[in-house]
């Protein structure tokens, strides 16, 4: 038993070498990650893109995007994103539910061990 779970720790441990993973940002936002789309018309969707540019000497991947509610859609560049290429995030609110809005957008990346945090912002008539 204390063999496997050694042999074990060592597998992840070498996984960790291998794939390493950074807290220092590997990426520059070519836009604000606070976007406040103002005052929005009821039921009439609005997006936004977010873009940034990868300054990781090394190619990166979006794993995934979360937002908060089903009211917010994303979409993002996939596949490997080289070293001093650009990517984007295209955010949608749908804009359904009347009232001021503060939305937080989790984007995670292949190299960082916390997600990037984006938000949006508004009212909707």
């Amino acid at each position: 038993m204390f063999v496997m779970l050694f042999q074990l720790i060592m597998a992840f441990q070498l996984h960790a070498i291998s794939n390493p993973v950074t807290a220092t940002p590997i990426v520059s936002w070519q836009t604000e990650k606070d976007h406040d789309f103002g005052k929005m018309r009821h039921e009439r969707p609005q997006t936004f893109v977010f873009k940034f540019t990868n300054i990781n000497a090394e190619p990166i991947l979006i794993e995934n995007v979360r937002t908060t509610c089903g009211c917010t859609a994303a979409t993002w560049t996939e596949g490997d994103i080289a070293s001093g290429a650009s990517g984007e995030i295209v955010v949608e609110y749908d804009a359904y539910q009347r009232g001021s809005f503060s939305k937080k957008i989790r984007v995670f990346f292949n190299k960082q061990r916390k997600p990037e945090i984006l938000w949006i912002r508004g009212e909707v008539d």
